[in-house]
């Protein structure tokens, strides 16, 4: 799409992370550039990236949030290839890719063909050792079960019980998609995060009977292969490099770091309101006075008036920010409710580690009572984080099931997982290095009900013309989404304008 010749005269994006820095290269891409002038993107830190960093130190490449994305979404590789990013792209390493399930202790390959929820292949869920011979054979009446009819939401937990059977649920899908979205899996709603599955249920009665369809068609190793790319990239400068990419498109006054935005209200009128501003206040393109729709307020109490908002923080500081301007908006926005992680990350001499590491990393469900959701051998998954001989591993604790965790301090988080990774990885021995990453209340809940209340919310920032949101509160929380978000964003205040 291009700009129309009425676009926004000034455009204000609150919130510097990936979604953020994706709307406003958007905009850069679509505006004339004497437009791009006026763009202003606003970020309360000193840096750019929100949860996105990458620390260079000791020879060790350290991600300190996501490591990488994935490719089955476009929005990301589409991202890396217009900004010439694209040679910078690395695959995992293809004999590491698969992932472990602890049970007692001990770690065990996934099932080969699992795929998050069900099963492509019968044999390998025929011999696994994470279940037993009675959750096998329950896990194998799904292909008889009759699907259910209606099309209301439900639990991730009562899905998966209902079509698998309890053990496939604590020993596989629960820490599947808890290393995801860190969810009470009794909340996690089935509609906003995993949908085909569903579909699968609706449209052939059984998910073994769809994955078995699927596979005979081919779309297991492609939905797999991510095309000429894994399932899974990063960047071989760590994914800082996009947000530097990002930054660089931006015009050179666009970016002010350590400014905080307190509020977003109508300009020229009642701020009380809790409505859209009267269609008179804003030019339309007809030579009228020029009144700009929304006044943002700083927290040092200057106020900077513009066409358009996007709004790409996290759910929760987007409703304080867009309560003056929409009551009930401001309510919806907040009854998003989020968790948060810490990210523990040691490096050891490879004879320091009793396991082979023979995979990318590992899952641990929640009945085994350990205080690690996930654990990923990040310098298996890509060979060019560590220095050669040594191992570096990446370990996530929080989450739903133990919050107080994302808080812990790190002298007392850094032991309490090395017991961990003694017990399950024969770690033997102090690290050589280590760092932690404190992320509290960075991951949205996609809860039961979470698509009707991202339509409500989406009915509300309609009726206020210039306005968009971003972020990973809505739609997906992975990078390529958050991308999406944006660059969807960008494109609606351009569209809309006037």
């Amino acid at each position: 799409m291009k700009a129309q010749q009425n676009s926004p005269r000034r455009i204000a994006v609150i919130g510097g992370g990936i979604s953020g820095l994706a709307a406003a290269h958007r905009l850069v891409e679509l505006l004339p550039q004497e437009a791009t002038d006026e763009l202003v993107l606003f970020e309360r830190g000193e840096r750019l990236g929100g949860v996105l960093l990458t620390v260079h130190e000791d020879d060790y490449q350290v991600e300190q949030s996501a490591d990488n994305f994935i490719t089955t979404f476009p929005w990301g590789l589409d991202l890396c290839k217009r900004l010439g990013l694209a040679d910078e792209l690395v695959q995992t390493t293809p004999r590491f890719r698969h992932t472990f399930v602890v049970r007692g202790r001990r770690l065990s390959k996934l099932p080969d063909g699992f795929m998050m929820m069900a099963p492509t292949r019968m044999w390998p869920m025929a011999v696994t050792p994470i279940l037993s011979p009675l959750g096998k054979l329950r896990a194998a009446l799904e292909y008889f079960l009759p699907p259910r009819k209606d099309e209301a939401d439900e639990s991730m937990a009562v899905f998966v019980r209902r079509r698998l059977g309890r053990e496939v649920f604590e020993r596989l899908v629960e820490p599947l998609v808890s290393a995801v979205y860190a969810a009470d899996m009794e909340k996690l709603s089935v509609l906003a995060t995993l949908p085909r599955f569903r579909e699968m249920e609706r449209k052939h009665g059984s998910l073994i009977r769809a994955m078995r369809k699927a596979r005979s068609a081919g779309v297991e190793s492609k939905s797999q292969s991510g095309a000429r790319y894994s399932l899974f990239v990063t960047l071989r400068g760590g994914l800082s490099s996009l947000i530097d990419a990002l930054a660089a498109r931006l015009p050179p006054r666009a970016v002010r770091l350590s400014t905080k935005v307190e509020r977003i209200e109508h300009a020229g009128w009642d701020k009380q309101s809790a409505g859209p501003p009267p269609s008179h206040e804003h030019d339309s393109g007809t030579g009228g006075p020029h009144v700009a729709r929304y006044a943002v307020v700083l927290s040092d109490g200057r106020t900077e008036r513009f066409d358009a908002v996007i709004v790409a923080t996290g759910a929760d500081a987007a409703a304080k920010l867009l309560q003056p301007a929409d009551v009930e908006l401001g309510r919806l926005l907040g009854t998003i409710e989020h968790e948060g992680t810490a990210i523990v990350s040691m490096a050891f001499e490879r004879d320091q580690v009793g396991h082979p590491l023979d995979g990318m990393g590992f899952v641990v469900p929640a009945v085994e009572n350990s205080p690690i959701l996930a654990g990923s051998f990040s310098s298996r998954k890509y060979a060019h984080r560590a220095p050669e001989g040594k191992e570096l591993i990446r370990v996530f604790v929080g989450g739903a099931r133990h919050p107080e965790l994302a808080r812990m301090d790190a002298e007392e988080l850094k032991p309490l997982v090395l017991g961990e990774l003694s017990r399950l990885l024969g770690v033997r021995g102090e690290p050589i290095y280590g760092t932690v990453a404190h992320w509290p209340d960075t991951m949205p809940q996609y809860h039961v009900g979470h698509m009707d209340l991202v339509a409500a919310i989406r009915a509300r920032v309609d009726a206020l013309p210039g306005l968009a949101l971003a972020g990973n509160a809505y739609q997906g929380v992975g990078i390529p989404h958050c991308i999406h978000t944006g660059e969807q964003a960008a494109e609606k205040v351009l569209a809309r304008a006037g």
